[in-house]
């Protein structure tokens, strides 16, 4: 689950958003007599600054807000011709509601400015119908971008982010100094490193998650370089065990230096903003590597067809591809689109194909009902549809609040939205009391307004997020009310419209929440990661006919294998971050099941592109890779027919290793074939391990 932002950071937005916003409210409302424009300068800064979760600080923030501007204008101007009728706004709110809760497909960057979009989107399309007010609504929204883009970058921009480049930097120099030597890098210095590589520890304003190139490669490149990491905390560990396996050949060591000094030299370059250098070296590398290891397996005379020593080089090897994937990627990174694929295909898909293409990929992928982010946009834009109709059937004064209910107190389940509807009830009637109250008390004193709004609004951004629903809701209707008493005469009776829209709202969200996809992503990471196993059984066998059948041994398709794993990591990532439950009972070790499909594609990607091929097998050891492979099939559908059954699991087990000749020049592909049906085993018995003691 990404932590939220911390008490810093809501500070500094507070300030920003509360300069921004009584900067242009004041100009426009006092200084040039124009109450619509301050009206949407007021709440533009509001919208894209408090409700918005833009990525990055400072600059990369402003950045953003800036680009959110023609987005902005457009929906403005679309809103207001829509307010025409109830029912052309309610057909542009399904479809505007839809379009911007969808765009969580395309990453932080794209998706973070979305809710407060959909605010001004909302703020627009309600009556009254008034065209002639346009050019004052985009004036206002525009100065509203300006002021909120200015104030991210000069008061409190906060301190850069580290950027991923300097991540994968870090791991990566780290990295040469442990495979130069072991002993110069602590196991648990390595472990950190991995842990810190997580995305989900990675600032969202620097996640390679968008479905372009660039961010692609820089995506593969860091789970490679994790890989590399991971692999020599594993080496280190062993050589520092009691009974370590001895020092591996004089080949492994010479293959091992050059990816030390591939990974020194590629890090140096990350580090100072250079083009990385190309891989071609290391290729070289493990190619003659690879020849000098199946000549040795296969001559009697060469102790090289040791059991024992080939399983060590298989490790050096292993090293060595996932270096050479990282480098790669981070090439692709840098030089864009292709003119040609690059060898093997299957790794890098997406290094030729027009962006464009790859856009079409990622919305493609997720437009299923088994896509939690198309779920939740359908959840959203009929939330949103529902309560401009309600708004606009009852005529509900302000009504525009209602819509403001379903798009701030929703959740992916309805307890969640239970929960945060009951408190913000609770914050909305203290808040309407006492802002009834000061209004009362005050009356059409406008100066005094004016004097308690910035400090109202500076206490109420900058408390509200840190102390909860109740809080945040409650000072947001004092706020409300100080701003509107200003713009029109208003009495108590505002307090009490806030109350019925808000309340309005929160039924209809219950009411979405409760009719679509209530159990928010519970049910759903249970069928997506069934369908993920299956896949990835279905790949297995795939992998090994595709070294034992054919001459030049090619990989597997594994594109739809790797959809269902986005499905899966996007379903795992709404289960944590949504709420637990005393009902929700034991869970299967999820994390477990994208291991597994993470190695499940790494092996039918890396095997065929970089093993010699498996020609003239002996009958006994093609057998039992094909039996075995069978095997696993068998018990990853077991598993995945656990998550939608709930049967109880048999316990799982280890196949034995292949009969293996004693020269052969298929040895080494055979071995390291066995390494790799043999971690998938271990995986998905810990899968079972973690369910079927429990039920």
């Amino acid at each position: 689950m990404t932590p939220g932002p911390g008490g810093g950071a809501i500070v500094r937005r507070s300030i920003q958003v509360t300069c921004s916003a009584s900067v242009g409210f004041y100009t426009f409302l006092y200084g040039l007599q124009q109450p619509v424009a301050a009206l949407y300068a007021l709440f533009t800064p509001i919208a894209l600054g408090l409700l918005s979760t833009i990525p990055g600080t400072g600059r990369q923030q402003a950045w953003i807000t800036l680009r959110t501007l023609p987005f902005g204008v457009v929906l403005v101007g679309l809103g207001t011709a829509l307010a025409v009728s109830t029912a052309a706004a309610v057909a542009g709110m399904l479809i505007v509601g839809f379009l911007l809760a969808f765009t969580v497909v395309a990453g932080p960057r794209t998706a973070g400015p979305a809710p407060g979009l959909q605010l001004l989107y909302i703020l627009a399309c309600f009556p009254p119908y008034a065209p002639q007010t346009l050019g004052a609504r985009l004036t206002g929204v525009a100065v509203g971008v300006v002021l909120l883009t200015l104030c991210q970058v000069f008061v409190l921009s906060g301190p850069p982010a580290t950027g991923f480049r300097i991540l994968l930097a870090d791991a990566l120099e780290t990295a040469a100094e442990a495979a130069a030597d072991p002993a110069r890098v602590s196991v648990a210095r390595l472990r950190d490193l991995s842990e810190g590589m997580r995305l989900s520890q990675v600032s969202p304003g620097e996640r390679p998650t968008g479905p372009g190139r660039r961010d692609r490669a820089l995506a593969q490149a860091g789970a490679a370089v994790r890989r590399v990491v991971d692999q020599l905390a594993s080496r280190s560990a062993t050589s520092v065990s009691p009974g370590a396996a001895p020092r591996t050949d004089r080949s492994s060591a010479a293959l091992r230096e050059r990816v030390a000094r591939t990974c020194k030299d590629t890090g140096a370059a990350l580090r100072a903003g250079e083009r990385p250098p190309t891989a071609d070296a290391l290729d070289s590398a493990i190619r003659q590597f690879q020849a000098e290891r199946i000549r040795r397996a296969a001559d009697p005379e060469e102790p090289g067809a040791d059991t024992g020593i080939l399983r060590r080089q298989a490790t050096e090897l292993t090293l060595a591809e996932s270096t050479w994937i990282a480098v790669t990627a981070l090439g692709v990174s840098a030089a864009g689109r292709r003119t040609s694929p690059l060898p093997p295909r299957e790794l890098f898909w997406y290094a030729d194909l027009p962006t464009t293409h790859l856009w079409a990929r990622r919305i493609a992928g997720n437009a299923t009902h088994r896509s939690v982010w198309f779920q939740n946009a359908v959840r959203v834009a009929c939330g949103l549809a529902i309560a401009r109709l309600v708004a606009g059937t009852l005529d509900l004064a302000h009504g525009f609040w209602v819509l403001l209910a379903v798009l701030t107190l929703g959740r992916t389940t309805v307890g969640a939205t239970w929960r945060a509807v009951r408190q913000a009830m609770v914050g909305n009637l203290v808040g309407a009391v006492a802002a009834g109250a000061l209004l009362i008390a005050l009356g059409r004193h406008l100066d005094a307004y004016a004097v308690l709004l910035v400090p109202g609004m500076l206490i109420a951004f900058a408390l509200g997020p840190r102390l909860g629903v109740a809080y945040a809701q409650g000072l947001f209707t004092l706020v409300v009310s100080l701003a509107f008493a200003q713009i029109t005469p208003t009495s108590w009776r505002l307090s009490e419209a806030r109350i019925v829209d808000v309340v309005t709202g929160s039924v209809i969200g219950l009411l979405c929440g409760l009719l679509a996809w209530p159990a928010g992503a519970r049910r759903e990471v249970r069928r997506t990661m069934a369908s993920l196993l299956r896949s990835c059984g279905a790949l297995i066998p795939a992998t090994a006919e595709a070294l034992l059948a054919a001459p030049v041994p090619s990989a597997p398709a594994t594109l739809p294998t790797l959809r269902h794993l986005r499905l899966a990591e996007s379903a795992y990532a709404q289960y944590r971050s949504e709420p637990p439950t005393a009902w929700e009972g034991a869970q299967a070790d999820w994390h477990g099941v994208l291991i597994v499909a993470y190695h499940t594609v790494l092996g039918a990607q890396r095997l065929p592109c970089f093993e010699a091929p498996l020609t003239d097998v002996p009958p006994d050891a093609s057998t039992w890779v094909r039996r075995t492979a069978a095997e696993l099939t068998t018990d990853a559908d077991r598993i995945a027919m656990y998550f939608t059954t709930n049967e109880c699991l048999a316990p799982g087990r280890s196949p034995p290793g292949p009969p293996l000749p004693e020269h052969h020049p298929a040895l080494p592909a055979l071995i390291d074939l066995e390494v790799w049906l043999t971690d998938i085993d271990r995986q998905l018995a810990r899968i079972e391990d973690s369910v079927g003691p429990k039920d």
